[in-house]
C-alpha cells in the first residue's frame, strides 16, 4: 500500500496545488482551506518518502495557506478596518 500511495500522492498533490492556485487566482476563500488538507497529504508523502529536505516548504505553506484562509474568510467589516490602518 505505501508504494502505491508513495507513486500515486505527487499526482494528486500536484494537481490540487495547481488547483488551489487557480482558485486563488480568483479569489475563491475555500482555496486555501484546500490548500490546507494538500498540505496534510504532502506531509504524509514526506513522511512515507522520508524527503526531510521538503519539510521546511510543508511548514512554511501550513502557515501561508492558514494564515490566508484566515484574512480571506475574515468578515467584510473588519478586513476593512485593518486596511483603514
Amino acid at each position: 500500500m505505501s508504494d502505491f500511495l508513495i507513486w500515486f500522492l505527487p499526482w494528486v498533490l500536484s494537481a490540487n496545488t495547481l488547483y488551489v492556485m487557480f482558485l486563488a487566482g480568483n479569489k475563491r476563500k475555500g482555496a486555501w482551506a484546500l490548500g490546507l488538507a494538500g498540505q496534510l497529504l504532502w506531509l504524509i508523502w514526506i513522511i512515507l518518502t522520508k524527503s526531510w529536505g521538503l519539510l521546511p516548504m510543508n511548514i512554511g505553506l501550513w502557515v501561508v495557506y492558514g494564515r490566508n484562509h484566515i484574512k480571506w474568510t475574515a468578515p467584510t467589516e473588519q478586513k476593512e478596518n485593518k486596511e483603514e490602518t
